[in-house]
């Protein structure tokens, strides 16, 4: 499915506010779910896991958001812009359309949005070589990325269309991002209750809050996109997509979708993803795993071969 953007007034994409949030008690563990590992108390019961698990796991999601982001601004993968792809574990290309990033880099129609698309690109590549720097020896190889199948059958899940292209347009990039960066919240969220060095912690802490930015950013573009051409769909669009992680990592509750509430003083957005208590949602790695591998177990969707590292 693709969004076009002929009535696009460019002018008109304005950010709005952004925060985040929390989430609610215990989750199943079912299925294979992507970036998160809950609160402290239900994480440490699941499985004993170090420090490092816990980098490499975030390291194998930094490596999908980075090639992501700059396969979309720049028409190249990571490894060629510089950074760094190597380490344990099997190392993975990246499946794009027609074989080629070049081909994928996206043709941006409105300056801010190419502009905002560019400083996210820069920074999840800082993450990955941030990560890998503190790993050092023990980082993991980035694994095999899908970034053409995986967007296809999403689509198909999330009920809009048999097909999906996040490189066609500006609005379908901002929806394929829209994928990624709150589950990349509620990763680093629910990371946080594992991690047992104070230094760490920091790092995750602060890797979160930028995280946090993007998510917010991403969200309020296509809310004032969606406001400004709403026979566009969008908000309808990223609501799909919001249901179908839910559903995907087995609460279908700890995901708000784009649109306005109405509350005593009049309608506001819903532009945090977060719950009752406005606190961030929290996911396990298990459910983080289950929404990259769209269902699979232990491989699928973005990784179709798997993650590397412990926690796969």
């Amino acid at each position: 499915m693709e969004i076009t953007e002929k009535n696009m007034q460019p002018a008109e994409t304005q950010v709005l506010d952004q925060i985040i949030s929390n989430r609610r008690s215990l989750m199943k563990l079912g299925g294979a779910a992507l970036a998160g590992f809950a609160l402290a108390g239900i994480a440490k019961a699941q499985a004993a896991v170090t420090d490092t698990d816990i980098l490499n796991f975030a390291l194998n999601l930094e490596y999908l958001e980075a090639e992501y982001y700059t396969i979309a601004t720049s028409g190249m993968t990571i490894d060629q812009m510089g950074i760094g792809i190597t380490g344990t574990g099997t190392q993975g290309g990246v499946t794009i359309k027609n074989n080629s990033p070049a081909s994928a880099q996206v043709p941006f129609a409105t300056p801010a949005i190419q502009s905002y698309a560019q400083e996210v690109a820069t920074e999840e590549r800082k993450h990955v070589s941030f990560l890998r720097s503190a790993l050092g020896s023990s980082a993991v190889a980035q694994p095999a990325i899908d970034l053409l199948n995986s967007f296809n059958g999403l689509a198909a899940a999330a009920g809009i269309g048999s097909s999906f292209d996040p490189f066609s347009s500006e609005v379908n990039f901002l929806l394929g991002a829209y994928i990624f960066e709150d589950v990349g919240v509620t990763a680093y969220h629910g990371a946080a209750g594992l991690i047992t060095t104070p230094a760490n912690l920091d790092a995750a802490a602060g890797i979160l809050a930028v995280e946090g930015y993007h998510a917010g950013l991403i969200r309020t573009v296509l809310y004032g996109l969606d406001a400004a051409n709403p026979s566009l769909g969008i908000d309808a669009t990223a609501t799909k997509i919001s249901k179908a992680r839910a559903a995907l990592d087995g609460t279908n509750n700890d995901d708000i979708g784009l649109g306005v509430v109405t509350n005593s003083l009049g309608s506001a957005s819903t532009i945090v993803n977060a719950d009752a208590n406005t606190i961030a949602f929290s996911r396990t790695t298990t459910q983080v795993l289950s929404i990259v591998y769209a269902g699979g177990s232990g491989k699928g969707g973005f990784f179709p071969a798997g993650l590397n590292g412990t926690i796969k």
